[in-house]
């Protein structure tokens, strides 16, 4: 039986679509000038960057697309690539929305727009990003990563984890759930 490389990833996506979600509900209100709390934004700028990108996509991209790359998968022109390209366009949507964010609370109304055209842009950007790599890229790897790498897999993410504080994931999943009862 092989040792499973991915579901650790798998379950970390799962909060990240929570926040997502919570994204999908707020922006059109923020648009519209009725949902005006930029600490959620602000929350969820941390999140993602702390939580999808620091810990998440460092563990995808230090160590099972390392992975991949290493067991013979090109690092251009590949699902690898593609995925870190995405990476890439979410971290632009996320700088976007922050920078409007902090215009927001200085008094300009106009940004309410762009707030939600970047809170929604990375909302569907990881919606699908998210849906390949569960449904492509990660049964990909289960089936061509070898057992004599699983191990070296499994170890680059728990050393990712000791990085961390022990409440690390406790916090990210009490922001997700204070926001999710606002609701």
């Amino acid at each position: 039986m092989k040792t499973d490389i991915t579901q650790t990833l798998v379950d970390e996506h799962g909060l990240i679509l929570r926040m997502v979600a919570l994204l999908e509900k707020n922006a059109p209100r923020t648009a519209e000038g009725h949902y005006l709390q930029w600490q959620f934004y602000l929350d969820g700028i941390d999140f993602i960057r702390q939580y999808a990108d620091r810990f998440h996509h460092a563990k995808e991209e230090d160590i099972l697309f390392k992975a991949l790359i290493d067991n013979g998968m090109p690092k251009e022109h590949s699902p690898v690539a593609a995925m870190l390209m995405e990476h890439d366009q979410g971290r632009s949507f996320v700088r976007a929305m922050e920078s409007a964010v902090h215009e927001a609370q200085a008094g300009l109304t106009d940004n309410y727009q762009i707030i939600a055209d970047n809170a929604l842009g990375y909302a569907v950007l990881l919606r699908d990003h998210i849906s390949k790599e569960d449904d492509i890229l990660y049964p990909l790897a289960e089936r061509v990563i070898p057992e004599t790498m699983r191990t070296g897999i499994l170890l680059g993410y728990k050393d990712a984890e000791e990085q961390v504080s022990p409440e690390f994931g406790e916090r990210y999943q009490a922001i997700v759930k204070q926001y999710e009862q606002e609701l």
